[in-house]
């Protein structure tokens, strides 16, 4: 199964950078329009993009300021039963980040376009936590 993964620093704190990692508030700055949840373990997350994509998650891995997981449980076809996460390690004041979207059924072109996008997202957090942007969630992906 081929996996997605990024890693990459924030200069930030690693509870500021799991925040908006891993909290509702935190993850419409960057990636979801709409998502509800708490960052604890056996929680179901709502991760809503538009009335076509509602999906969920269920926190599967969780120790605050250090790691988070969401098991898709509903989403489309690729998205079922993979896994969305981050771990967080702080180092003189910078947060290395190791985000992982395992699980893929198979290597295809909705896999592909997700790479990609992820990237794109998890650089639009970054520059919310370095530098307080907020690109409307429209736009998000032209930036």
């Amino acid at each position: 199964m081929p996996s997605i993964l990024h890693n990459f620093p924030i200069s930030a704190p690693a509870r500021k950078v799991f925040e908006v990692a891993a909290t509702p508030a935190g993850l419409d700055t960057w990636w979801t329009l709409r998502s509800k949840g708490s960052p604890k373990l056996g929680e179901t997350y709502e991760f809503w993009f538009g009335p076509e994509y509602d999906w969920r998650g269920l926190v599967t891995k969780y120790t605050p300021n250090k790691e988070i997981e969401w098991e898709m449980t509903v989403a489309d076809k690729d998205w079922t039963k993979s896994r969305v996460g981050f771990e967080f390690e702080e180092k003189n004041g910078i947060t290395h980040v190791r985000f992982h979207h395992t699980g893929w059924p198979e290597d295809n072109e909705h896999y592909r376009i997700s790479s990609f996008c992820w990237a794109m997202y998890l650089r639009l957090m970054k520059r919310y936590i370095e530098f307080g942007e907020v690109v409307e969630y429209e736009k998000r992906l032209d930036v």
